[in-house]
């Protein structure tokens, strides 16, 4: 796991999660969620582009194979982390856990980031 950034905006809007998720391993990974302390929930989203319109869908699990790297990135796959607990600010760090299939959980500390940094 590398580049963990979550995007905020000001007030009690969504923010989004972002980073690069390497299979290492010899077998296929399937992330199946996220959680925070900081945040009421966190999904997993693809956001899409069809016939002009910018939409997102929930995904409930991602596969990764041996050797593979996961991108979630503006525009593509992402955490949506929704109803703050409390203050954040840009600068800050917040503890975020990814759920996989065969019940590992891999702690991640996420950087918060301004939008326009991405």
């Amino acid at each position: 796991m590398t580049d963990a950034r979550l995007s905020l905006m000001p007030g009690d809007t969504p923010g989004a999660g972002y980073f690069h998720l390497h299979n290492g391993g010899d077998a296929p990974v399937t992330l199946v969620g996220a959680d925070s302390d900081a945040f009421a929930r966190v999904e997993m989203h693809m956001s899409m582009n069809k016939d002009g319109m910018a939409s997102m869908k929930p995904i409930s699990e991602l596969t990764i194979d041996p050797g593979e790297t996961l991108d979630f990135a503006p525009k593509g796959y992402h955490l949506m982390f929704m109803k703050r607990q409390g203050p954040l600010g840009m600068g800050d760090k917040v503890d975020v856990t990814l759920d996989f299939a065969d019940d590992t959980r891999l702690p991640v500390v996420f950087d918060v980031v301004s939008p326009a940094s991405l």
